[in-house]
């Protein structure tokens, strides 16, 4: 890392311990397990029409409630509303709605940096897909991120009891299907619903397209997009979160979004916010926290370590020592420093530059990325100039 970042408190103090806690997983075990009883109960037709519109509406739960209502607040609809969306919701068994906001809302603030709670990038694929939910340190929501919702009574019961709608929606399933309608209606469709979601979490930083420049690894993946009505379009949500729309293009395929506007058209939701016409251009100005993790990014890319070696072989002691006083030198940024020597294999702007062109996508902001890049680059390479003795001659 060019820099060591101070650590920050994921959740609840005392909590620092990244360990899996197996009871907690027995129950997420048990739900694809039985997924196997249908041996035993057949698959009825009955059962697979069940399983097929419970994955839409849940999947319209995860998007609409869970993601871009409670999440973002990228609409608004009125307490009942919000209540039938919670509830809906939570019939996904992905715990309370405020669990799911407060880590969201954490994954956004933090996007792949070693912060986020589920980032492929220094987690892995696996952990970032469905490992991170039995760490100990997430097993609590930090009620703090989600003071606009914890004031209300009904959420917070719903918190309390978060198994209840889906334990209420399996009970509906059996009474209407029999044992093969609780089978492959319920836990079928709650496994699919649970792999879909997840699948933003993890494929959509890792596989797809970046239309945007996000400061992290987000993606816009069509067939993601498909199979979670909407979610797929992630690099285009992380540049806009507050958009309820995440199908930027018309080709860009939003289930999720034309819903919410049948249902503005008669009053049940209202104030659906929309990106930006510079958004859509991609012409707007990043945010001072989007070019840092783009700047580390881009910094990151070059090898601090190989560039100071190389320095060091290539200059003599007495430059080098000269170098190191200049570096020690208090009010003297290391950008300064470096100037003030004819220095080989020191990478220029201009080569930084064409870098950033390479990784990113276009934006108007590619010369304060590259600018702060160089600054951190040089930052790194003046410390492992400065910490590193001088040969002896």
């Amino acid at each position: 890392m060019l820099q060591q970042e101070s650590r920050t408190r994921v959740d609840a103090p005392g909590e620092e311990h990244d360990d899996i806690i197996y009871p907690s997983a027995i129950p997420f075990l048990l739900v694809h397990a039985a997924c196997f009883a249908a041996i035993w109960t057949g698959v009825t037709w009955t059962a697979v029409a069940i399983c097929i519109a419970l994955y839409w509406l849940r999947i319209f739960g995860i998007g609409a409630g869970y993601h871009r209502y409670f999440s973002h607040r990228a609409y608004s609809a009125s307490r009942a509303f919000q209540f039938i969306l919670a509830v809906l919701s939570q019939s996904t068994a992905q715990k309370s709605v405020l669990w799911w906001t407060a880590k969201h809302r954490h994954h956004h603030l933090h996007s792949d940096t070693e912060h986020d709670i589920h980032s492929p990038r220094h987690k892995g694929f696996i952990y970032s897909h469905m490992g991170w939910i039995f760490s100990r340190k997430h097993d609590r929501a930090d009620l703090s991120r989600v003071a606009d919702l914890a004031r209300y009574p009904e959420l917070m019961w719903l918190h309390k009891y978060e198994l209840v709608p889906a334990a209420v929606l399996a009970v509906i399933c059996f009474l209407i299907g029999g044992w093969s309608g609780l089978v492959v209606g319920f836990f079928w469709s709650t496994v699919l619903v649970y792999h879909a979601t997840f699948c933003i979490n993890s494929l959509a930083h890792v596989r797809g397209r970046k239309r945007y420049v996000t400061g992290d690894d987000s993606r816009n993946n069509w067939l993601l997009a498909l199979f979670t009505m909407g979610e797929g379009w992630h690099n285009n949500h992380h540049a806009c979160q507050s958009s309820v729309r995440q199908g930027f293009r018309w080709w860009e395929i939003d289930c999720t979004f034309y819903l919410l506007k049948l249902l503005s058209f008669v009053g049940v939701v209202w104030d659906l916010k929309s990106p930006s016409p510079a958004v859509l251009r991609n012409q707007h100005r990043l945010g001072s926290r989007t070019i840092e993790r783009a700047a580390k990014h881009l910094a990151e890319s070059f090898n601090a370590d190989h560039i100071a070696a190389s320095i060091r072989s290539a200059v003599g002691h007495a430059t080098l020592s000269a170098l190191q006083e200049r570096l020690a030198a208090t009010q003297v940024r290391a950008a300064d420093a470096l100037a003030a020597f004819s220095l080989p294999n020191l990478p220029t702007r201009a080569e930084i530059r064409g870098r950033a062109q390479q990784m990113f996508a276009k934006t108007p902001s590619i010369d304060s990325v590259v600018d702060r890049a160089h600054a951190l680059l040089l930052e790194a390479v003046g410390f492992r100039l400065r910490t590193v003795s001088p040969p002896l001659v």
